[in-house]
């Protein structure tokens, strides 16, 4: 509403006109019965028109104004969800956050080529940083791999570098995902134990082992399996969670911690 109230009064003469002009032809058209009938209804037709388009203008503002609070409270609440917080073992809750998500808009994208890209409208002023996980409302979506003032890219999970550390949900088998196929829609499950079943619709999660990703993130669905000439492992294929064609809204996930785990890290090196 608060676009189209800036619109008016930047085109407030034209309105003006037109609100002058239906005005008069009203008017006009009561003084006499017959024209006044064709005239109203010709009015009516333009003024309808007029109407229907700043109704259509005003609808397309509110729907896209709608869709950002969607997103702002969709981010609340994934805030606010058990894995973005740190549990004792006795049950309390640190105030301090584990994980923190932020909503962003896809600017472009692209799904046919070896290294697909997603460029999004939130960059380190927004306090996006590489090395960040994104995720769409159905599961993992990339790894943000560069960042402008402004914007950010991602490197999705349709890229031929992308690996994603998995799990099988129903054993918590780990496994890897990689995309080597030229199918926005199928990835690959590998180095799944050769003892392991895997049947059609099994789900695959994020394992919570990379600082990037929280645990039990949906990545996708078993598709099929296929045997490895390798006896000890075998493969499959996977059906990803995002629709990477219709995808326009993402969350950027910042692992608030991630400085004292890599510091911890560097330790255990030394």
């Amino acid at each position: 509403m608060q676009n189209l109230l800036l619109f008016i009064r930047k085109h407030w003469f034209v309105v003006l006109f037109l609100l002058l002009e239906t005005g008069s032809l009203i008017l006009v058209a009561n003084s006499y019965s017959y024209h006044g009938s064709i005239a109203f209804n010709t009015v009516n037709d333009f003024s309808g028109g007029i109407f229907s388009t700043f109704s259509n203008v005003s609808d397309y503002l509110n729907l896209k104004e709608a869709n950002e609070q969607l997103l702002e409270k969709n981010a609340v609440l994934l805030n606010e969800q058990q894995s973005s917080l740190l549990i004792t073992d006795t049950g309390f809750t640190y105030k301090d956050t584990l994980y923190k998500y932020i909503p962003a808009h896809v600017v472009s994208l692209s799904v046919n080529h070896p290294s697909n890209y997603i460029m999004i409208n939130k960059g380190f002023l927004h306090g996006i940083k590489k090395e960040m996980g994104v995720i769409s409302n159905n599961g993992v979506a990339g790894i943000v791999i560069g960042v402008s003032k402004h914007y950010s890219l991602v490197m999705p999970l349709l890229h031929h570098n992308a690996r994603i550390s998995g799990r099988i949900k129903k054993n918590n088998i780990l496994v890897n995902i990689v995309w080597d196929t030229d199918d926005y829609r199928f990835g690959n499950i590998q180095d799944v134990p050769s003892h392991v079943e895997l049947y059609p619709g099994d789900t695959i999660v994020t394992s919570g082992k990379s600082m990037i990703f929280p645990e039990g993130i949906i990545i996708g669905y078993v598709e099929s399996s296929t045997e490895n000439s390798n006896m000890d492992f075998k493969k499959g294929i996977l059906r990803f969670a995002t629709d990477f064609k219709s995808l326009q809204d993402v969350y950027v996930i910042e692992n608030l911690m991630k400085e004292e785990q890599q510091n911890l890290l560097k330790q255990a090196d030394e």
